[in-house]
Order: C-alpha cells, then structure tokens, then sequence
C-alpha cells in the first residue's frame, strides 16, 4: 500500500510541476508574443482558471506528501520525503504572499480598466514564479530520488 500511496504522489507532484513549468516556458511566452490587448486578457484568463486550480493541487500535494512522510517514517528515503514537504509548504507560502497578491488584482484586468503598470506587476510574478517553480521541481526531484 506505501508503494502505491509513493507513486501516486509522486505523479500527482509531478504533473502539477509540469503544469507550472508549462505556464512558465510555453504559456506567457505566447502569451507576451500576442498584441497586448489579447496578451493582458489571456493572462487574466489564466489567472482565473489556474487561480481556482492550483491552491488545492498544492495544498493536496502537500497533504499526500505528508501521508506518506507518516506513513514510510521507518523507511528509507523518509529524510528526502520529508525535505520535499518543506519545500511544498515553501512554495505554498511564497504564493500566498507573493503570487496570489497579484494574481488576484491580475485576474480581474481588462483593457478598460489594467493599471498604468500592469506590465511590471505581470513582470513581478513572473519573477517570483520563476522561483517557485525551481522550489517544487527541487521537491519533485526529491520524491523521486526517495523512490529508489
């Protein structure tokens, strides 16, 4: 049963990285590359979408990290299992205070009513989103490392 809790885990971590890693290198680039009108309202867009997603795949995450953290403490690989669930609750952290702050004024931006520097405050998550997608690929990278 702890192998398939593992695993589980590991693929539901996994794909939430891969969805933020997608955000970072494929979807704003394409995103920034769109007239700025249709640019700023597809980042409001996905602002929304992913706004109402994330917080439960982190969250969740986090919580099945913790299970099996629990679960295999006697078992090899608890240390790693154990430092990937600081670095979740790092990057859960980081997004209450940095990311959602902007994310949430973002998401509600549209040509009529985007402040004069909504392009720095875009620019500004982008930044910190840079940051915390290393943290939970760190995490990610751990959990697979405690696999083995």
């Amino acid at each position: 049963m702890l192998s398939a809790l593992e695993v589980f885990t590991t693929v539901v971590v996994g794909v939430m990285v891969g969805v933020e890693f997608s955000v970072l290198a494929v979807i704003n680039p394409i995103l920034n590359a769109l007239p700025e009108d249709s640019g700023q309202l597809g980042h409001a867009h996905g602002g929304r979408m992913l706004g109402a997603v994330m917080p439960v795949w982190y969250i969740g995450s986090l919580v099945l990290v913790g299970i099996w953290a629990v679960a295999g403490w006697h078992h090899h690989g608890t240390g790693l299992v154990v430092t990937a669930a600081g670095l979740l609750a790092l990057s859960i952290i980081m997004s209450i205070l940095l990311l959602v702050p902007i994310n949430n004024r973002g998401k509600t931006w549209t040509p009529d009513n985007r402040p004069a520097d909504w392009k720095e405050q875009l620019n500004r998550w982008n930044r910190w989103h840079y940051v915390r997608v290393a943290v939970i690929l760190a995490a990610f990278a751990l959990l697979v490392a405690a696999l083995t």
